[in-house]
């Protein structure tokens, strides 16, 4: 749930909206060659509102520096990556979708698609759910501001994985307003990219042989929301991993309101923001944000949400600066329209899962506490003799940032094995 790309910390806050790589980057010498017809600019389309655009190229050398110098600088920790062999090709795709919570209401929606530059037309596939983010394209289908995306680029596509990842509804080119933690429409933004993402390799003359999900923060919600969805249509998942994820969101919310912790994170008042805006629109609940928000704080916390510039040090770093008294009293909270919706919707782990699941959990993680990061495997293993499927992991003494860096390299391996 951090702002991962930015961290939203004090110290990184002057650097939002910024990408960790700096410019957009650059294509390479040789593109892909199933492609090598079509130009930058062009939107080729493949079918039924469905297309995709090349964005660029990454060779072997700027996936292994991703891997050994710009995702340890940026998240504050070495992992033990495998090397990249191959470079990538890019491309953002745009595809029709469609707004559970308004009547199935039709928009457009973006997304990425990396493909391995290799001879071969078969590979796996893993989806990727990116995480809370500041900037607007800071998130799969413009890479070069996406550090997270990037690391997931080097350590998988450069070594033959397909790559994609749905921006959700309201980021990347999404002309909606954001739907954070909106559960059916990210459920429905990565459902539909799984989709399409098959859809344009399709054209591209190329197919996915086995299908994964990977998740971080927000983005571990919104990959147990897609698996839940794709459980239910009927669709083989081959395995699932995800750092820090707040599978229960009244459980997370609740101890941010009532047993808070001295590490907590200073931007845990950003969630409620992101929240309380986007279920107002979602939902269609006029006046929800206001209910939430105190009155001296909904100037800025309206900006944070529709990133538009704003002081940063005018952003509360306590919850109880940012919201109304009356929402640290559980029961009030818990009658309260946000607070149905929080305990109604954002749960990602009570059905019989049924794909393999490994939810990674930091110990020192200042959002996501070991007991939730648990939590999917206790309820599993609550049933009878035990659902066995979920297996939750401790990466030790990792932070936010951290239980992700340690836990790709591990998804990798652990998806190797299926594959």
């Amino acid at each position: 749930m951090e702002m991962e790309t930015t961290g939203f910390r004090r110290r990184d806050l002057a650097r939002a909206g910024m990408g960790i790589f700096g410019a957009t980057a650059m294509l390479g010498a040789a593109l892909h060659s199933k492609v090598a017809h079509a130009k930058d600019a062009d939107a080729i389309p493949v079918t039924a509102g469905i297309s995709y655009s090349l964005i660029g190229q990454w060779n072997a050398a700027k996936l292994n520096q991703i891997l050994t110098r710009d995702a340890p600088k940026f998240f504050g920790i070495s992992g033990t990556f495998t090397p990249a062999q191959h470079g990538v090709t890019l491309y953002r795709v745009r595809y029709p979708s469609v707004v559970p919570e308004q009547g199935n209401r039709t928009i457009m929606a973006s997304g990425l698609v990396a493909v391995p530059d290799t001879a071969g037309t078969a590979f796996p596939m893993l989806s990727y759910q990116h995480g809370t983010v500041y900037g607007k394209e800071q998130v799969p289908s413009f890479p070069d501001q996406s550090t997270e995306t990037a690391l997931i680029l080097a350590q998988f596509g450069g070594q033959g994985y397909i790559v994609i990842g749905a921006d959700y509804f309201g980021m990347g080119q999404s002309a909606e307003p954001e739907g954070y933690l909106v559960k059916g429409s990210h459920q429905q933004a990565t459902f539909d990219m799984v989709t399409a993402g098959r859809a344009v390799l399709a054209h591209l003359n190329l197919s996915a042989t086995k299908l994964f999900l990977g998740g971080w923060s927000q983005g571990g919600f919104v990959t147990m929301a897609l698996l839940e969805k794709l459980e239910a249509n009927g669709i083989k998942v081959d395995g699932v991993a995800t750092a820090s994820a707040p599978l229960d969101g009244l459980v997370a919310f609740n101890g941010f309101l009532d047993f808070p912790r001295q590490i907590d994170a200073t931007w845990v008042p950003v969630l409620f923001i992101l929240t309380a805006f986007s279920f107002e629109n979602y939902y269609r609940i006029p006046g929800l944000a206001r209910a939430v928000i105190k009155d001296e704080c909904f100037e800025i916390a309206q900006k944070v949400y529709l990133r538009q510039p704003f002081d940063h040090a005018q952003v509360p770093t306590k919850p109880a600066a940012l919201l109304r008294p009356d929402y640290f009293n559980p029961q009030y909270f818990a009658a309260t329209e946000y607070g149905r919706l929080i305990n109604t919707t954002l749960r990602v782990y009570n059905w019989v899962i049924q794909s393999p699941v490994r939810n990674y959990f930091g110990e020192i993680d200042e959002v996501i506490t070991p007991g939730l990061g648990r939590l999917a495997m206790t309820y599993q293993r609550a049933m009878g003799t035990g659902n066995m499927t979920v297996e939750a992991i401790s990466t030790g003494r990792t932070d936010h940032r951290g239980t992700y860096m340690t836990s790709v390299p591990q998804w990798k391996r652990w998806f190797d094995s299926a594959v």
